[in-house]
């Protein structure tokens, strides 16, 4: 039996998926793209799953991208019709419902940077690195990096780490706002699990508007954003409590006087 190309694990609230592909530095072959589409599905319609983690099976790769091979017709067997990605996989982690945390293991390359992108939180281990070898290889973007990155660290980083194809690594990418933080490779799920139960701890429904109302806010002008935010309030607020928010205002204070012992 073939090996799974893709992890899917389920508990206490967390999915996470793993690429299995470590032999080929966990690329993205057509069947991997497949399954990860699956398993966004499948998470999407688990009325129990409220974070998503990504991250790639060992500790030298999260993702080297496309199977170049695969798209070259090298592979082991023959990939009958298309077998360039379309823009689903990418658009479809962006716009998952809940949050996707991404605990990057190794390096992200290319296709496997964009997907770390659309990831909504980035965690890194040490061993963690970044490069956009698009130009290197010959093949525009097509998942957003040319225009996701200049917005995420200035358009002249984005300029040097695209038109030179070279590496950074996990240190700089934090610096650069790549990475929220870096850890050790040991350290890594569990971190990321632990981030994952503070966001599960919080209203879910509150949860998924707000990662839609900061997305689409990216996508804008300021003045443009604002206004989606001030639209969203005034929908909300009606349903809201004085009850309810008295009660959540003392839950609040109670984590914060916890979390400063």
């Amino acid at each position: 039996m073939s090996e799974e190309v893709l992890l899917l694990e389920k508990q206490d609230g967390i999915a996470t998926l793993t690429l299995n592909r470590p032999q080929a530095m966990n690329a993205l072959s057509r069947s991997l793209r497949g399954a990860l589409a699956d398993a966004l599905g499948q998470c999407e319609n688990d009325p129990e799953i409220g974070v998503v983690i990504l991250t790639g099976a060992g500790q030298d790769a999260f993702c080297a991208g496309l199977d170049l091979k695969e798209l070259a017709g090298e592979g082991e067997t023959k990939v009958e019709g298309d077998a360039r990605p379309s823009r689903f996989e990418a658009a479809r982690l962006e716009g998952f419902g809940r949050p996707v945390i991404g605990a990057i293991n190794g390096v992200a390359i290319t296709g496997g940077f964009e997907l770390a992108l659309a990831c909504d939180v980035l965690i890194g281990s040490t061993r963690a690195r970044f490069a956009d070898t698009h130009a290197r290889v010959g093949i525009m973007p097509g998942w957003g990096l040319s225009q996701k990155l200049s917005r995420l660290v200035g358009v002249y980083r984005a300029k040097e780490l695209s038109l030179t194809g070279n590496f950074i690594d996990a240190h700089q990418a934090e610096r650069w706002g790549l990475l929220n933080r870096v850890v050790e490779p040991g350290a890594l799920m569990e971190t990321c699990r632990a981030l994952a139960r503070d966001m599960l701890s919080c209203e879910p429904d509150l949860i998924k508007a707000y990662k839609g109302l900061i997305n689409r806010g990216f996508d804008a002008t300021l003045s443009e954003g604002r206004a989606m935010e001030s639209e969203l309030n005034r929908e909300q607020q009606p349903g809201v409590s004085r009850v309810e928010l008295a009660a959540a205002r003392k839950r609040v204070m109670a984590r914060g006087r916890e979390q400063t012992r």
